[in-house]
């Protein structure tokens, strides 16, 4: 009991400290915390929500293409809960290495704790090692997938350049993220990130359902197991956006009350998701199956154009969020982390940008590059890793005496939250990364084979014999046993 109390009176006190710090004095600081320096709750969950459904939000139709409205309903219920209960257990294990840390009189005001670190200090540098190659390989791919929709989406409105073009200036916008220094500083842009994606969900839930069936719909799905297992990693990916769940506890100023936030950042997320998808996919059925953005079937219109105007915005946003991770990994690994000067951490951060430039410039391949990156890393960095993790920290009777949170009694305490674990490592190792990764895999090699890396202008519509190009659709495939061939 004793114990308890020491432990509660280091957490809330060094939190209650930082939460000081970030109080304002006079005016112009106060517009600064008001817009630029979030630590709150409430910042974490527009984090939370607004990171986690970013272009995929263009994909889920696809996949319900693939999947069938009952599967793709019920797996983005399923995913959601089980993405909800990692984020929880990486809350839980980020609490119990702070707070060992700052019984050793550790200083972290300059310092972001990140989830290597965590299970470096928990586990051992072994542990470190894996969490650090799937979280980085993660991210950085979850970098590049943004600047691949980024290109895919503005065709939509300006098809004068082709899709390579746009992602080498995409790049060179998203590269100002390096002036961001940290979480902190996401506050407003986290905020309007979640107003433009509630927005475009709208506009594809209302645009659908007044635009109607077209002609001789089918609702096929699911017809091929590579289609079906494709889909679910696509929604596996869809809610394993908490690689950066570590880095936005750090940002808060009482990080302990993480635990139900991404949980409610998910409910929300759903209301976005599920009737976007449903609908889209119940206007157009398979004809999905070969467009892989829901914007390419939906025609032009004034409100077309500022959803794909926002979700550019949005996109932005979101490699900021993938990146900064890399960014903090990379100043730590050169040693200028600590650094106070913005210009010279700016400066340094620059490097990480270009393979990410590189790799969006190889494989344009917007839809199926989120099925593999799902099934490879994110089954791996936010479902099998934290479980594992948990079940390892707290292997003995004394570890869990001793934890700083115990689990919730609903739960079934330590047995119950075992058995979920062990459950959730056995469900995506074999469905999510076995299933998932042969299916996604096939799809991937598909793409190279039948458009080739580099590919200039990815699902582009050939040109009409009058030169004139059609802007409101993209035919080419994504159906494995489609064969079709573009120069």
């Amino acid at each position: 009991m004793a114990a308890d109390k020491v432990v509660e009176t280091v957490i809330v006190g060094n939190y209650v400290e930082m939460e000081t710090q970030g109080k304002s004095k006079n005016m112009k600081t106060r517009l600064s915390k008001f817009l630029w320096h979030g630590g709150s709750a409430y910042d974490a969950w527009f984090s939370c929500a607004s990171n986690q459904v970013a272009q995929v939000l263009l994909t889920l139709p696809y996949s319900f293409s693939q999947l069938g409205m009952l599967s793709g309903i019920l797996f983005q219920l399923f995913y959601g809960l089980l993405g909800s209960w990692t984020a929880y257990l990486i809350s839980i294990l980020y609490v119990e290495y702070r707070t060992r840390k700052e019984r050793e009189k550790v200083d972290f005001r300059n310092h972001v704790i990140q989830w290597f670190e965590v299970l470096d200090g928990l586990l051992g540098k072994h542990w470190r090692n894996v969490g650090l190659a799937f979280n980085c390989t993660f991210l950085l791919f979850g970098s590049v997938i943004q600047l691949i929709a980024c290109a895919s989406n503005i065709y939509y409105i300006n098809d004068n350049l082709d899709k390579r073009t746009w992602t080498y200036i995409f790049g060179a916008c998203c590269a100002t993220t390096v002036f961001i220094p940290s979480f902190h500083n996401y506050r407003i842009w986290s905020f309007l990130g979640l107003l433009m994606t509630t927005y475009t969900a709208w506009y594809l839930t209302i645009a659908s359902l007044l635009h109607g069936q077209v002609e001789g719909v089918k609702h096929s799905g699911p017809t091929k197991m590579v289609l079906y297992f494709t889909g679910a990693t696509n929604i596996l990916y869809t809610f394993g956006g908490h690689a950066v769940t570590v880095e936005i506890m750090h940002a808060m100023w009482k990080p302990q009350k993480f635990k139900a936030i991404y949980l409610l950042a998910t409910l929300y997320v759903l209301t976005l998701t599920l009737p976007s998808a449903a609908a889209v996919y119940w206007a157009f059925g398979d004809m999905l199956l070969n467009h892989s953005n829901a914007f390419s079937l939906l025609p032009r219109s004034p409100f077309r154009d500022m959803a794909v105007i926002l979700m550019l915005i949005h996109q932005f946003i979101t490699f900021g969020f993938a990146c900064t991770p890399l960014y903090f990994v990379w100043e730590k690994a050169i040693g200028l982390h600590e650094c106070k000067s913005l210009c010279k951490r700016a400066a340094v951060r620059l490097p990480v940008v270009i393979p990410i430039w590189f790799l969006a410039i190889i494989f344009p391949f917007f839809g199926p590059i989120n099925s593999t990156v799902g099934s490879l890393l994110v089954s791996f960095t936010v479902y099998i890793i934290p479980a594992l993790a948990h079940i390892f920290t707290f292997k003995s009777a004394a570890a869990r005496e001793n934890a700083v949170e115990q689990p919730p009694r609903c739960m079934g305490r330590w047995v119950g939250t075992y058995v979920i674990n062990v459950l959730v490592v056995v469900w995506v190792l074999i469905v999510g990364f076995g299933f998932g990764g042969w299916a996604s895999m096939i799809n991937f090699i598909h793409q190279i084979d039948t458009f080739g890396l580099f590919t200039k202008c990815y699902q582009c519509p050939p040109p009409l014999p009058n030169n004139q190009n059609v802007t409101t659709a993209a035919p080419p495939l994504h159906h494995p046993m489609n064969r079709t061939h573009h120069p």
